[in-house]
C-alpha cells in the first residue's frame, strides 16, 4: 500500500490512519489514505532459434515476433512495468532482468533487432526453467515461439512438464508465429529441403499426394496437441501468421483474460 493523499476524517475511519501532524495543524482530525501500489512485472520469452528465419508472405517470423514483443513492451511501460527479456534456443541465449522505463524498452528492441544467437536449435523447456529460477516473485511471461519443439519425429510437444511448473508459479501467455506455408505442402515437384535447426538436407517429392496428405496430417495433429498442452497448462494463447494484422488477435486475446 502506498501514500496517497490526506482527508478530513470520516465517522468509520481507523483511527490508526490519523493524521496527527496535519490535525494539529487544521485544528480537526485528518486520516492518511492509501491505495494499493500495483507494480507488475512482465516477462517475453522469445525464440531465436534458426526456424524463426522463415516466412513467405509480408514478414519473416523473425519479424512477427520482434515487432509483438515491442507492443507488449511499450504496453508495459505504459502501466508503469518492468518488463524483462528471455531470448533462447536450445539454451538461454540472453538475459535482460526487469527494468522500467522508455531507455530500457529501446535497449531490449535494438536486442529483438540486432541479436545472433550462439545455437539455432529449440528448447522450451530450458528457457521455462530459467524463468522459474531467476523470478522468485509471480510474474507475467510471454512465450513468444513457433513451439516447434516435439519429442523426437513426434507432433508431442517436449515442453509440457516445464510448463506446467511455470504456468503454477506465473501468469503464462502463449504467442505462436507461424508461416500459412508450413501448413500445407504444394505441389511442386522433387524440392531440396534444409531444416533450420540442425542443417540436415532431405530430398521431398511434393507432386506426391500421399507425401502432402501425410505433412498436412502431421501439421494438424501437432496443432491439436499444442493446443491440448495449452489448455491442460491453464495457459491463454493466440496463434498469429505473418501475413496477417497481429493488433487484433492481440486485442482478442487481452479482453478475453480480462
Amino acid at each position: 500500500m502506498a501514500f496517497s493523499e490526506v482527508r478530513e476524517y470520516q465517522y468509520g475511519d481507523d483511527i490508526r490512519n490519523i493524521d496527527w501532524n496535519v490535525t494539529a495543524r487544521f485544528n480537526q482530525p485528518y486520516v492518511k489514505v492509501f491505495e494499493e501500489e500495483r507494480e507488475l512485472t512482465v516477462m517475453l520469452l522469445i525464440d531465436v532459434s534458426g526456424s524463426r528465419l522463415f516466412g513467405t508472405t509480408n514478414l519473416l517470423k523473425k519479424n512477427l515476433a520482434t515487432e509483438i514483443a515491442a507492443v507488449l513492451a511499450f504496453s508495459a511501460i505504459q502501466n508503469n512495468d518492468k518488463i524483462g527479456v528471455i531470448l533462447f534456443s536450445d539454451r538461454v541465449e540472453k538475459f535482460i532482468p526487469p527494468q522500467k522505463g522508455r531507455t530500457h524498452i529501446l535497449h531490449i528492441i535494438r536486442e529483438l533487432i540486432n541479436f545472433s544467437p550462439t545455437s539455432k536449435g529449440t528448447n522450451i523447456s530450458e528457457a521455462l526453467r530459467y524463468l522459474t529460477n531467476a523470478l522468485k516473485k509471480r510474474c507475467t511471461a510471454f512465450l513468444i515461439s513457433d513451439f516447434m519443439d516435439f519429442e523426437d519425429d513426434t507432433p508431442t510437444p517436449q515442453f509440457t512438464n516445464a510448463l506446467t511448473i511455470a504456468s503454477n508459479k506465473h501468469d503464462m501467455v502463449g504467442v505462436r508465429v507461424y508461416d500459412r506455408r508450413e501448413a500445407t505442402m504444394p505441389s511442386v515437384g522433387l524440392l531440396k529441403l534444409k531444416d533450420a535447426e540442425t542443417g540436415q538436407y532431405k530430398w521431398v517429392d511434393t507432386s506426391s499426394r500421399e507425401v502432402r496428405n501425410a505433412y498436412s496430417s502431421w501439421w494438424d495433429e501437432s496443432e491439436l496437441a499444442l493446443k491440448q498442452t495449452l489448455s491442460r497448462c491453464k495457459v491463454d494463447s493466440v496463434a498469429i501468421s505473418t501475413d496477417e494484422d497481429y493488433v487484433k488477435p492481440l486485442i482478442k486475446l487481452f479482453k478475453q483474460r480480462a
